[in-house]
């Protein structure tokens, strides 16, 4: 995750980012409207374009240069943000870029009609790049559908990508709300650090790079999911955990509910745990030593209540080992600052309040 904000250039003056040498670029802007100022003509030489965009908006109000970017050769775009303006906006800019040998794109889009799948890309990308040679991805894609729509499953959207030639390829749709779906595409091996809005189906794969992932419950997690997490995610690093479910579990048979013959989960590098949900289930999973094995935990995002309850008013010694090196709280809800509180996280400098996160 990237640790300095994103640059906005977009009303800076224009000799700042001009040149006719420069061939290779790496930057985080804070707009697609700053990637296409960049692309305005300020660097006529660009072969290497490497850029992240902190968000896609819907803006037609700016008016940007449209020729073709003839010399780029290698464009690399990754928005972590959702976005629907994808159509209007991020396909154009493609459009320009016909000489492409490489593409490297991360996007997330909402409020679709249909799903982003093999057809789709073939129609709207790839046959407009002659010399394309390599295409890396993840797409996911969310729409809101009714009564009269498709169903579609993981198999028809895989064909989509067999019919193309396309066939290092994942993908998995998913129903995970009334009336909304998701799909998310992407190519094999997964080489990017972020996934998000993830259920309890995702592929049986190994996603060596991946650092961050959300999660969504659309039925409780229970703990052969999390075994998952933790083999098919093995550097993970950031951790949340999303849910539109109330908690349904009694809190006093959590001990009961545990199976001692399940071995301990393994989160050896998670540094950043965000469990800001309903249900204090997953608090009692992660934070008991008899569960899950969390060394390196430095950060954690919860509800104080639950916190409270499930370290039983900070004196329980099960969950004080996963709590040794936490240095940041967060909260939800409000909470009191008693002695035993402190002592509990014995290398704690920073705790706050926020109303949500997401």
């Amino acid at each position: 995750m990237l640790s300095y904000p994103p640059l906005s250039i977009l009303n800076l003056p224009s000799n700042i980012f001009c040149s006719l040498n420069f061939t290779k670029l790496c930057i985080y802007v804070n707009s697609l409207d700053d990637c296409l100022y960049l692309l305005d003509g300020h660097l006529k030489q660009l072969t290497t374009f490497i850029v992240q965009i902190k968000n896609i908006h819907n803006n037609l109000s700016i008016i940007h240069n449209t020729d073709d970017l003839f010399n780029l050769e290698c464009f690399s775009l990754t928005c972590y943000n959702l976005t629907n303006a994808y159509d209007n906006r991020v396909i154009p800019l493609f459009r320009r870029m016909k000489n492409l040998k490489k593409l490297t794109l991360y996007i997330r889009l909402a409020n679709r009609s249909t799903f982003v799948d093999g057809t789709h890309l073939h129609k709207e990308i790839l046959m407009h790049m002659s010399q394309l040679h390599t295409f890396t991805f993840y797409i996911s894609s969310i729409i809101v559908y009714n009564d009269s729509f498709h169903l579609l499953v993981d198999n028809d959207i895989q064909q989509t990508f067999t019919n193309i030639g396309y066939y290092q390829t994942s993908c998995t749709v998913d129903y995970y709300r009334a009336s909304k779906a998701i799909c998310h595409v992407f190519s094999l091996p997964f080489t990017f650090d972020h996934l998000e809005m993830i259920t309890n189906r995702f592929p049986t794969i190994i996603f060596h790079h991946v650092t961050y992932l959300q999660v969504f419950e659309k039925v409780q997690f229970k703990y052969k999911f999390f075994i998952r997490i933790a083999k098919a995610f093995p550097l993970l690093k950031y951790f949340t955990i999303s849910s539109g479910l109330l908690s349904l579990i009694d809190f006093n048979k959590y001990e009961d509910d545990y199976i001692q013959s399940y071995s301990i989960i393994q989160f050896p590098h998670l540094i950043s745990l965000n469990m800001m949900v309903e249900n204090p289930y997953y608090i009692e999973q992660f934070l008991l030593n008899t569960k899950t094995h969390l060394p390196r935990l430095m950060e954690l995002k919860l509800s104080y209540s639950h916190l409270k309850n499930v370290t039983k008013n900070f004196t329980r010694d099960a969950t004080r080992h996963n709590c040794a090196n936490i240095k940041q709280l967060i909260f939800c809800d409000e909470c009191d600052y008693l002695t035993h509180f402190l002592h509990y996280f014995p290398v704690l400098n920073t705790v706050s309040y926020i109303k949500t996160i997401r």
